[in-house]
């Protein structure tokens, strides 16, 4: 049975779990008119544009929540060591402790890459320079400031592949605790 949705942004959070579980070519319109309970024509009526506009309109709710909640935070926060604990447990919120994948990683690994390519690479580099910027403001010079940022992102997305390939969540949570260690400002 349709259901009735109201607005566009209802969608959004049932088809960032279609394109999770299926990547975007494998999330078929028979998968995503199954999660939404939208018919054909309602979603074309929210995204004319089809896939491909709502695996953007995706994309751009992750990277506003990510904005909100963790990049902005990072550069503006005025005790930047609890701007980066803060970080940390809203990332491990976000990805559910290891159970779920970020969609963002998944279409940059993906075929679909170039087709989203400015949107990955803005929300990866805005995280690290957000983070990096943090670092900076709680003491630690510029250059390991950036260096260990990166890292960290790295470790934060090596850590949900990793949880996801051993079905074993517990690794991103060790991952968490990991970089909380390493990302204290040293005095």
């Amino acid at each position: 049975m349709a259901r009735t949705v109201t607005e566009r942004a209802d969608i959004l959070p049932l088809l960032g779990e279609v394109f999770r579980e299926h990547g975007f070519e494998g999330a078929s319109l028979a998968h995503i008119t199954a999660r939404t309970g939208l018919g054909k024509g309602s979603l074309y009526h929210f995204f004319p544009g089809g896939k491909e506009e709502m695996a953007a309109a995706v994309l751009n709710e992750i990277d506003g929540w990510f904005e909100a909640n963790v990049f902005a935070p990072l550069r503006a926060d005025a005790d930047p060591s609890a701007a980066v604990d803060d970080m940390l447990e809203r990332t491990d919120t976000y990805f559910r402790s290891g159970r779920r994948v970020c969609l963002v990683g998944l279409f940059a690994l993906g075929d679909v890459r170039d087709r989203f390519g400015a949107a990955v690479a803005g929300y990866f580099a805005r995280w690290r320079d957000a983070l990096a910027a943090a670092l900076t403001r709680a003491g630690r010079p510029a250059e390991d400031a950036t260096a260990l940022a990166e890292d960290a992102v790295l470790a934060i997305q090596g850590a949900l592949v990793l949880a996801r390939a051993l079905d074993e969540p517990a690794v991103f949570g060790r991952a968490i605790e990991r970089l909380r260690g390493r990302l204290q400002v040293r005095s």
